[in-house]
């Protein structure tokens, strides 16, 4: 034990004070939170304020353009040839024609401009436009625009489980979103250090620098303490990326609230009053919802310690049983060229587990998903996708117990391939070699 240990405390200090451990831990969260943070600054300091002259020679529009942070509207009384003449002396940025017939012609309307206009432009001037012709339109109809809205329905419903502990509040929204999010997690973290495992024991297998080991250490502790040790640093690196990207995330609102338009602010405390002082059904406009209550309480009404202690289960475990067999493939070969031919029957299992993923959030209960989730194999992956949407106790129990005899069978396996190939140089493996090597006796 105390070997291990050595070993676990050597290969988890040498990757931590790695300048590219150190640069990546740091360079991750700061880039994903950076770039969210760019691409939100460049939206709100891009957006300057144009002016727009409208010339209404119908007068159905009168102060029906109205101003914003970024729009400004001004009517300009006269034919629209002065009004052209006028524009190209004066600062503003578009020049809006609308028709004594637009309700008969309503492609009539024509928007002038030193060049073409935005998208964005075009898109809210045909829309101010296209709203006040409805409404003109339903009102020579008898139908106001009050009952037209009132016949509108926006059906939102509310998901509740059903168990021994009587009725709670679900969100299968959630529930896929945090199920989805623990299972790339596990996916990536697998592929990353599990080939860390592989290259560290390939590179002291090529320097000969295993020769020295294996006089003091036995192959198999010298295998756990590696496995151990990167699991170790994969932990840490987990953990300093949640606390750097929330705290950066943190920074970076405060400091993008500050410079987002001031109309935008108020609606928002508004809107934040109106939803604490009434029920939403009582608020104008029928039921509005609060996006940031709803995330919460979507959240709120999954099981969080459950799934925050399987993920920690089935990452190290998932780890642990793949990483096993990486280091077993780095004991084989001489080379990184050679380890190509022996990843492929590790990937497939783990790279199948991702598209069984899809499938199983579609039917979390279902015979594929219940068999993936027993698989040693799959379950790290498929196990994580199902948990947010509810599990059976014994589900679970029986899954974890099958992923550790999967751990302690594989680890026995890659141990006994470990022994013989960590001394072998310049030979070819085959899988068949590979199954001699399990059972010859050193």
């Amino acid at each position: 034990m105390r070997n291990i240990l050595l070993v676990i405390q050597r290969e988890y200090m040498v990757r931590v004070k790695k300048k590219s451990f150190l640069i990546m831990t740091i360079l991750a969260p700061v880039l994903f939170v950076g770039g969210y943070a760019l691409v939100i600054w460049m939206a709100i300091s891009s957006v300057d304020s144009k002016t727009v002259q409208v010339v209404d020679e119908s007068g159905l529009f009168t102060d029906e353009f109205k101003d914003s942070e970024s729009l400004k509207f001004s009517y300009v009384k006269g034919s629209i040839d002065s009004a052209k003449a006028q524009f190209k002396d004066s600062q503003a940025n578009a020049l809006v024609y609308i028709p004594a017939n637009v309700i008969a012609s309503p492609k009539s309307v024509r928007i002038y401009a030193p060049k073409n206009v935005s998208m964005e432009l075009k898109s809210e001037i045909e829309k101010v436009i296209e709203k006040q012709i409805e409404n003109i339109k339903l009102s020579e109809a008898g139908i106001t625009h009050k009952i037209l809205e009132d016949s509108r329905v926006n059906v939102s419903s509310e998901t509740i489980s059903l168990s021994e502990e009587g009725e709670k509040t679900s969100s299968s929204g959630a529930a896929t979103i945090i199920g989805g999010i623990c299972a790339f997690l596990i996916y990536m973290s697998v592929f990353i250090y599990g080939t860390q495992v592989m290259r560290g024991v390939t590179e002291e297998k090529t320097s000969r620098i295993v020769e020295v080991i294996i006089s003091s250490v036995k192959p198999y502790q010298l295998m756990m303490g590696k496995i151990i040790g990167v699991a170790l640093v994969g932990l840490t690196q987990f953990v300093l990326w949640i606390f750097l990207t929330v705290s950066l995330t943190a920074l970076a609102t405060t400091v993008l609230s500050s410079k987002m338009p001031k109309d935008s602010q108020q609606i928002q405390q508004e809107m934040g009053k109106m939803q604490k002082g009434m029920p939403a059904s009582n608020m104008p406009g029928g039921n509005v919802d609060n996006p940031v209550a709803e995330v919460l309480g979507a959240v709120n009404s999954l099981n969080i310690p459950l799934i925050i202690g399987c993920f920690l289960f089935y990452y190290l475990g998932g780890y642990l049983f793949y990483s096993a067999l990486f280091g077993a493939v780095g004991a084989a070969v001489d080379n990184d060229a050679d380890t190509q031919q022996f990843m492929l029957p590790i990937t497939l299992p783990i790279i199948f587990s991702f598209v069984f993923a899809q499938f199983v959030l579609r039917d979390p209960d279902g015979n594929l998903a219940f068999w993936t989730s027993m698989i040693p194999f799959t379950s790290p992956i498929i196990m994580m996708v199902r948990i947010p949407f509810g599990v059976p106790a014994w589900q679970i129990a029986l899954s974890m117990v099958l992923l550790v005899l999967g751990f302690i069978g594989t680890i026995w396996i890659a141990s006994r391939i470990y022994r013989v190939g960590i001394l072998m140089y310049g030979k070819k493996v085959t899988y068949k070699e590979l199954a001699k090597w399990i059972f010859y006796k050193v």
